[in-house]
């Protein structure tokens, strides 16, 4: 009688930590990112509440990584400087600047204080800061 009660007892806890396995794989952001790669769609992963971890974008098909530094504002200590770069630049054909321009406005909604510098080659085409403005308050 003990036996089969411990037995039931064991089992209840084996399916209750199945179900919790299978709802941390569903939550999971690596695995988000991944399926949102796959489908070349935007997923913006992020940790905002750690400063030292990257983040990572899949758009269009292309991962990129942001490399986010601390700098200090006038009020708090901010990320001021943001390095994104590519590992697949092969890939980059088709990209415009307007796709750059739109992950730029995804980063800018999580860190409004940063200045966000390309990497190469990203760098060798003309962009123009969203944050800076020109003489008809335009982009």
């Amino acid at each position: 009688m003990i036996i089969i009660l411990l037995l039931r007892t064991l089992l209840l806890v084996a399916v209750a930590f199945l179900i919790y396995t299978a709802y941390k794989f569903y939550i999971n952001p690596q695995r988000k990112l991944d399926i949102a790669h796959d489908k070349k769609e935007f997923y913006f992963y992020d940790d905002p509440e750690n400063t030292k971890q990257n983040f990572f974008i899949t758009y269009k098909g292309l991962m990129f990584e942001g490399e986010k530094y601390l700098g200090a504002t006038e009020d708090a200590f901010e990320v001021l400087t943001i390095n994104i770069s590519t590992q697949q630049p092969e890939n980059l054909k088709g990209f415009e600047r307007n796709d750059l321009y739109f992950i730029e406005e995804q980063v800018l909604m999580s860190y409004p204080y940063a200045k966000i510098e390309w990497k190469y080659p990203i760098s060798r085409l003309n962009i123009r800061s969203i944050n800076d403005e020109d003489e008809n308050g335009l982009y």
